[in-house]
């Protein structure tokens, strides 16, 4: 018995400690959740804007044929795939990798992994990726999304690939992270959506031409884009890990509570056990 309350005692310790380290990342995930939240949201109108102009660009210039708004021939899809750099989030990366196997089957296609966990995955089911150099989502730059927006079209353009998807995690609330698959390039929606109507009365001049200032945004906003989907899914991570650590600290104080009791238990049993001896003793005198 004895032995068995030293071991309830230890196990009791061993979860106080996981509680403390749990309840630690909780309170750090929400410190950092606020300015990632703030971030998502701000940069929300500056991508929206620059969907609108390419829209603008296409749906008013009556001679516009960029190979960024034409449907490939190429059936190769290129996904940018942004995971976290850890662990311990609940489910968010296995939702995130689910979302894209949905999506990708039964397609030719290679990835861009933004992530250790995305390069990770990719690299252990031998799948092709376009370059693992943005390995840490933690520490890309806006200055690194243009990197790879240049490299995502000058790939497009070679016809290494003839369409390039983002898969993310979209934050909708604090309880809320749902992971989606967006269509970047190419962009065969942008005409579509104004029925193929063209009011030659608003046409704007651009110099050189429509089509070339197009095809200079395209990469500012696929920036644009991919920067817009880091923010999203950074503030979808740390939400999913301050509840997936809430959850596990109400776990910790819960076992506690019964490993208390049944030491408590335990305990008295001892003693009842003690006393019961001791009087059957002093009787056989």
């Amino acid at each position: 018995m004895a032995s068995n309350m030293k071991a309830v005692k230890l196990r009791i310790k061993s979860v106080q400690s996981t509680m403390q380290i749990t309840k630690a990342m909780e309170l750090v995930a929400s410190s950092k959740l606020r300015k990632a939240k703030e971030r998502a949201e701000v940069c929300r109108p500056y991508f929206t804007e620059l969907h609108e102009t390419l829209k603008e660009i296409a749906r008013e210039n009556t001679d516009f044929s960029s190979v960024y708004a034409k449907e490939s021939s190429n059936n190769k899809t290129c996904y940018v795939v942004i995971a976290g750099d850890r662990g311990l989030a609940g489910g968010y990366n296995a939702n995130l990798f689910k979302c894209l196997e949905a999506s990708a089957e039964g397609k030719d296609y290679m990835v861009l992994p933004v992530g250790k966990k995305a390069v990770e995955y990719f690299r252990q089911r031998e799948i092709e990726a376009l370059t693992e150099q943005f390995a840490e989502v933690g520490s890309i730059s806006v200055a690194d999304c243009f990197e790879m927006a240049n490299m995502l079209c000058t790939e497009f353009r070679k016809g290494t690939f003839g369409h390039i998807e983002l898969c993310y995690t979209v934050f909708n609330s604090m309880l809320s992270q749902q992971p989606e698959v967006f269509s970047m390039l190419p962009m065969t929606d942008i005409r579509e959506e104004s029925g193929g109507k063209i009011e030659t009365k608003n046409l704007i001049l651009y110099e050189p031409d429509g089509e070339t200032v197009f095809d200079a945004i395209v990469p500012e906003y696929l920036a644009g884009l991919v920067y817009g989907g880091i923010c999203e899914s950074t503030a979808s991570e740390l939400a999913a890990r301050r509840m997936a650590m809430d959850a596990a600290t109400s776990n910790a104080e819960e076992m506690i509570d019964q490993l208390n009791l049944y030491y408590n238990r335990a305990r008295q049993a001892s003693i009842t056990q003690e006393i019961t001896e001791i009087v059957a003793g002093a009787e056989g005198l």
